[in-house]
């Protein structure tokens, strides 16, 4: 049984709409080996190591129904047990994670297992240790020899796998962050592998790293770490605390408890967490010790009176009290029989308790400090205390310790309040805890004396929010309270733009409207990421990682997402929703990669991004494949986008009060009308869109339709939806390898990315709409990874329509020979009856692109598809003809191929549709409009 492969997805895929790892797990010979065959004793070792999995309810949705699942009939196979293993391991170290699905695959003994993960390295690992203990349990002859070492200890791992993860995962207080964030939808993802979080988006961020906020100022933590300072600035305002020196040798610290009076403390004089204290210390040897031990910690050491009484934790935050908590240090009780030994394993079985932050309380250690407090009473590990008799094993009451808390905020008196607050205000900060010695927090400290040990900056949460006794409090909500008050926005507006072609123009579209409108986008393309317009990283930046980039920025309030096939395969998206997501086209490419063959199959992929969005999803209407995603979107409003005024389906849509955006034929051209509840909104003529040269770049108006479709759904205003595409444009400065025309030739160059049949057709479509007086000359490729009928496609969609052919490849083979895909391009164009004179195969790319360049004429049309953007651009400006241009005889105008009316193949009929026909056809009408409804083999 061995991994095949991983992926881990941080959002939305094709398997969960969270963070899930998906594993091809190999069983091998165990594929013959179901959990019944190994039989009950393989069950039990298994519930044996992992009691909790008693109350996995698997598909009978009670506890006990994964146990019964493996025990009858033929049991279950070691793929969907190991799903189980790895989630459960998971939940032992403190995380909440419930969803796994496994399948078997259509190779033999290989299955796909997906769980869910809460934090990435904690959720590979424990995919790794379930493999090993399921492989550590099986009988000796089906037990993979390199599965695991002849010293192998489940315990042990068990426990090293809990710590790795909880060196990784949030702490209590972060964690609790983070949970009162995400109960008032606020966004977050954290920054680093320690506790930096980001909470909400763009320019409305805030940021927190424990429970020190980005408010919080430098200055008081500085003083809050300077114990000495900080007593000298309580004392100053009258507050009770204890008298203090700050020493650097033991003697000048024995000195001083001799000044002070014992008994004293000694403790570093900037530490924290508890570490290096020592409490009531009574002579000269003591102080020695303790010195030393806050030595360890602190380049200088502080000594002062000790108080009497319990220790209190009081959280303040802006100003208020939150809660109080009194702490009591990590001990046992005597029971007349069991030495302290046995008494800590007994109290160790307190389910409350385990290791590190896993539970409300972490286990007692028997420990140095523990032999030093046991050594003070004269007693060791193995000494038997008397009945009801208290034996303290640590000094300090910190619950990383060991230690208990016990919730005390109702009854704590006013000027305890009062004082508390007081004391984190003077110091400075805006979360505070103050440390607090009193014999009873019910009495002020006027009258019962007490004292302020220490004001805490980045005070943790756990003892509060999961207290070992009395009422938990929620410490963290007036915190997030704080930094995003009840109306602050704390998430900008996100719009996600997919489909084969046409993404990365109508993302630019969009994110210039926006800029138009007033906003400052992020944006996330194929070519790079943009703030405001500017390219702030180059490179195919399509995935989650680009959104996390433009989210973070403190820039942006408006969000563009590209979201792209590879991205979403190989990690999901980068958001959990979006408001607004928009599939333009499923046309075939990349087919025959990553498990990917059909367009049914890279359909189910591009319709993630309607899956995910929350207010309208945006579909191309004249696309059989994109219509159907409207049975699986939960978003408020569908907004159908035609280049069909006859659309049947949209027409039925607007009827019932739904959103379009439609292509209208009038005296003046085309208008681009749009359509929202029963309203007809005229937004602008065609051939006013730059970017559509006049209306001839029928693919462009499209893009324009869906820009406008979209930023109207995300509640731009007409009139900057129409300022925004009368200045957007295509030049190569506002969108790279997106039709750029370059007309400083004699001869006219449309330089063009496209890639594959579908973008290469629509570029051609254009170069036969446009008027030109000589030749139609082409540069045409296509990339070498692509199956051999798409570089064919290519090739027959531009045959035929031009009068010559220069033919070249990519300058990345991948895996192809150099001249293998120009020769299958030049070989489809003879067999459809170009000829040979008419083509000419020039491999290299700059060298066929100076080919074309040469060739031009006066009137000529050289229509560049490059792969090199930039090279290739600055080829084609910096190019200088030789001699004066001769003019050329006009080529036939390629006339325009026809729109494909989807609703004519969907429906089956002609004239106007009722709902007979409308539910026959799988659409239903509701308060969206129309949407088409799942098939019940679906």
């Amino acid at each position: 049984m061995r991994i095949l492969d991983r992926s881990v997805y941080v959002g939305p895929s094709l398997y969960a709409h969270f963070p899930v790892i998906r594993v091809e797990l190999d069983l091998g010979e165990l594929e013959k080996w179901p959990t019944a065959k190994l039989g009950t004793a393989y069950v039990m070792k298994l519930i044996e190591a992992l009691p909790s999995l008693k109350e996995h309810g698997c598909s009978y949705r009670e506890p006990g129904g994964f146990i019964r699942r493996m025990l009858e009939d033929e049991g279950t196979w070691l793929g969907h047990v190991f799903e189980h293993v790895a989630i459960e391991l998971q939940n032992i170290a403190g995380e909440d994670v419930t969803f796994g699905k496994t399948r078997s695959t259509d190779k033999p003994g290989v299955y796909s297992v997906v769980y869910e993960y809460a934090q990435r390295d904690e959720g590979i690992e424990a995919g790794e240790l379930a493999l090993r203990l399921l492989c550590s349990l099986l009988p000796e002859n089906l037990r993979p020899e390199d599965a695991v070492g002849a010293d192998w200890d489940w315990p042990k791992a068990r426990d090293e796998y809990i710590r790795y993860a909880q060196r990784r995962a949030l702490g209590p207080s972060t964690a609790s962050l983070v949970k009162a964030a995400v109960a008032r939808d606020i966004p977050w993802f954290r920054m680093n592998e320690q506790s930096l979080i980001q909470l909400g988006h763009g320019k409305h961020q805030q940021r927190i790293q424990a429970t020190v906020t980005g408010r919080t100022s430098y200055i008081a933590v500085e003083l809050a770490q300077d114990k000495e300072e900080t007593n000298k600035i309580l004392a100053a305002i009258g507050l009770p605390v204890p008298q203090q020196r700050l020493v650097r040798t033991p003697d000048r610290a024995v000195a001083a408890a001799h000044r002070l009076g014992f008994p004293v403390v000694t403790k570093p004089y900037n530490g924290n967490h508890g570490r290096g204290i020592s409490v009531r210390l009574m002579d000269d040897e003591s102080v020695r010790k303790g010195f030393e031990l806050a030595k360890a910690e602190s380049t200088s050491v502080i000594v002062e009176t000790y108080l009497e009484g319990e220790d209190h934790r009081l959280l303040v935050v802006n100003g208020e009290l939150i809660a109080a908590t009194r702490r009591t240090p990590g001990h046992v009780v005597g029971d007349g029989t069991s030495s302290v030994r046995k008494l800590v394993e007994e109290v160790n079985k307190d389910p409350r308790r385990g290791v590190g932050h896993e539970k409300v309380m972490t286990r007692l250690e028997l420990d140095e400090q523990a032999d030093m407090m046991l050594a003070r009473v004269s007693m060791t590990a193995d000494s038997v205390p008397a009945k009801d008799q208290v034996v303290m094993l640590r000094s300090t009451a910190n619950l990383s310790t060991g230690g208990t808390a016990t919730d005390v905020t109702d009854v704590i008196h006013p000027d305890n309040r009062d004082m508390a607050v007081r004391a984190v205000v003077a110091i400075g900060l805006d979360v505070g805890g103050v440390d607090f010695l009193i014999s009873d927090i019910t009495k002020s400290y006027k009258q019962a004396g007490g004292g302020i040990c220490e004001v805490n900056a980045a005070p943790g949460f756990r003892m509060h929010v999961a207290p070992s006794e009395g009422k938990a409090r929620d410490a963290a909500g007036p915190v997030i309270d704080m930094l995003f008050p009840p109306g602050t926005p704390s998430r900008v507006p996100i719009c996600a733009v997919t489909g084969t072609n046409g993404k990365t123009t109508t993302s630019r579209m969009m994110a210039h409207i926006a800029k138009m409108a007033g906003f400052t986008p992020g944006l996330t393309t194929t070519d790079g990421v943009y703030i405001d317009g500017q390219r702030t990283v180059e490179g195919d930046m399509t995935g989650p990682v680009a959104t996390r980039m433009v989210l973070a920025d403190p820039k942006i309030d408006f969000a563009v997402l590209e979201i792209a096939r590879g991205g979403l395969l190989r990690a999901g998206m980068g958001v959990p929703f979006i408001d607004v997501g928009a599939v333009l086209n499923v046309a075939s490419d990349h087919l025959g990669m990553k498990g990917i063959d059909t367009l049914e199959q890279l359909a189910e992929v591009k319709k993630i991004v309607i899956e995910v969005a929350k207010d309208c999803a945006v579909l191309n209407a004249d696309d059989a494949n994109v219509i159907k995603m409207s049975a699986d979107t939960e978003a408020k409003n569908i907004c159908y986008v035609t280049m069909n005024p006859n659309h049947k389906l949209v027409r039925e849509h607007i009827r019932a009060g739904g959103r379009a955006c439609a292509l209208e034929a009038g005296v003046n051209g085309h208008m681009i009308a749009l359509y929202d509840k029963g309203a007809h909104l005229p937004l602008m003529w065609t051939h006013l869109i730059p970017a559509t040269l006049e209306g001839r770049a029928m693919h462009n108006v499209q893009n324009a339709m869906f820009a406008a479709a979209i930023a109207f759904s995300m509640g731009i205003k007409l009139d900057s939806i129409r300022q925004g595409l009368r200045t957007f444009d295509t030049t190569f400065f506002q969108a790279p390898g997106r039709m750029n025309v370059y007309d400083e030739h004699p001869f006219k160059v449309i330089f063009d990315y496209g890639h594959n049949a579908h973008a290469v057709g629509v570029m051609a479509d254009l170069a036969g709409r446009m008027e030109v007086a000589g030749r139609r000359i082409i540069v045409v490729a296509g990339p070498g990874d692509r199956r051999d009928e798409d570089i064919v496609a290519i090739a027959e969609t531009v045959a035929g329509r031009f009068d010559h052919y220069i033919c070249r490849r990519d300058d990345d083979l991948r895996g192809r020979e150099p001249d293998a895909v120009p020769k299958m391009i030049a070989k489809v164009l003879r067999d459809k009856g170009v000829n040979e004179a008419q083509i000419t195969i020039i491999p290299d790319e700059q060298e066929a692109i100076d080919a074309a360049l040469r060739m031009g004429r006066q009137g000529d049309l050289l229509l560049v598809f490059a792969d090199a953007l930039a090279r290739s651009w600055k080829q084609v400006t910096k190019f200088r003809p030789e001699g004066a241009p001769a003019t050329a005889a006009p080529s036939t105008k390629a006339p325009p191929l026809p729109v494909d009316d989807a609703s004519d193949s969907l429906l089956g009929t002609k004239g106007d549709v009722g709902d007979g026909a409308l539910e026959s056809a799988g659409f239903v009408r509701d308060e969206r409009g129309i949407r088409f409804v799942k098939d019940s083999e679906d």
